[in-house]
């Protein structure tokens, strides 16, 4: 890489760190016992109206265990609920509950509310091209591999 694509990258790197640290916040802020993990497995639960646990171990690569715990969190805090599978009722699917529904609802009016107030003074070919960019940059990274075994 030339030096200049160099230090682009590093700023790419550094200000994603920062969205990153704003997303975990912005977490926090909606319940603070809910991680950035839980609220991405929540909206994830709510996204798909219902998923299996091991669905969402699979689809973000993380450990049973670690979905289990964050589901059991989300449970205690009446967030979500287990219900049997309409054609099977030994699986059991998560939904979210009415209070975690609307939790959802307050924190997306939110966060919207926040990108329109950041961004009120961008010009709308601006807004435009920010976009595509988001769709070209996360549209490379759909296949995610697990890190390594150390």
């Amino acid at each position: 890489m030339s030096g200049a694509r160099d230090a682009s990258v590093d700023i790419i790197q550094r200000e994603l760190t920062a969205f990153a640290r704003r997303a975990r916040a912005a977490a926090a802020r909606v319940h603070p016992e809910l991680s950035l993990v839980s609220y991405t497995l929540l909206s994830h639960i709510a996204d798909q109206q219902g998923c299996r646990a091991t669905d969402l171990a699979a689809h973000y690569l993380l450990d049973k265990s670690t979905v289990s715990r964050q589901i059991g969190a989300l449970e205690k805090l009446g967030l979500v609920e287990r219900r049997p599978h309409a054609d099977d009722h030994r699986v059991q699917v998560l939904h979210t509950t009415e209070k975690g529904s609307a939790m959802l609802a307050a924190a997306q009016a939110s966060r919207l509310a926040a990108y329109q107030e950041r961004l009120k003074d961008w010009s709308s070919d601006d807004l435009a091209r920010f976009a595509d960019l988001l769709l070209r940059y996360n549209a490379a990274g759909t296949t995610v591999t697990a890190p390594p075994a150390p």
